[in-house]
């Protein structure tokens, strides 16, 4: 199953993906027979923003979104006309805001980001169900493996780097 939107130049755009992603993981869930955990549907929401939010800050021109799902995993494809391949910054507890790419990262299974002929496209996969490791870490134990899933976690690894 996957889902295209043109996204409009708007600030009303980053809402409208928001809105547009949840009803896409609704209809994978009732029309399907998807399992997709709650986590996954907050976590496709967190970087349906954060993406969207960036394509609408730093391109200039128009931007897009598609959404793909298969039984394990959704994948959140973000394309703008800006070919500036972001990066993430190093963690600095001082800095306001421009933290998204770095969490977008903490929370993925992967991040894709390659230039394409109108400007960049960014790929970013999410897991479907929950994992031991994220029941783990929700439950305040350590994770089994060095990924840290989930914003509370990434949120608390980097405060205990302070």
């Amino acid at each position: 199953m996957c889902a295209g939107y043109d996204l409009d130049a708007g600030s009303r755009c980053i809402a409208d993906a928001r809105h547009h992603a949840l009803a896409f993981l609704d209809q994978a869930r009732t029309v399907h027979r998807l399992v997709v955990s709650d986590r996954a549907r907050d976590l496709v929401e967190l970087v349906v923003s954060e993406l969207v939010t960036n394509a609408h800050k730093h391109a200039p021109g128009p931007a897009s979104m598609e959404l793909r799902i298969t039984a394990r995993v959704v994948e959140v494809l973000v394309g703008d006309s800006d070919p500036t391949v972001p990066a993430a910054r190093s963690a600095d507890p001082g800095r306001i805001g421009r933290h998204g790419l770095e969490i977008v990262k903490a929370i993925t299974e992967d991040l894709l980001i390659e230039q394409v002929p109108m400007g960049k496209l960014i790929t970013a996969r999410i897991a479907l169900a929950d994992t031991s490791d994220d029941a783990a870490a929700r439950a305040g134990c350590q994770p089994g493996s060095r990924r840290v899933h989930g914003v509370g976690a990434w949120l608390r690894t980097r405060s205990e780097h302070r």
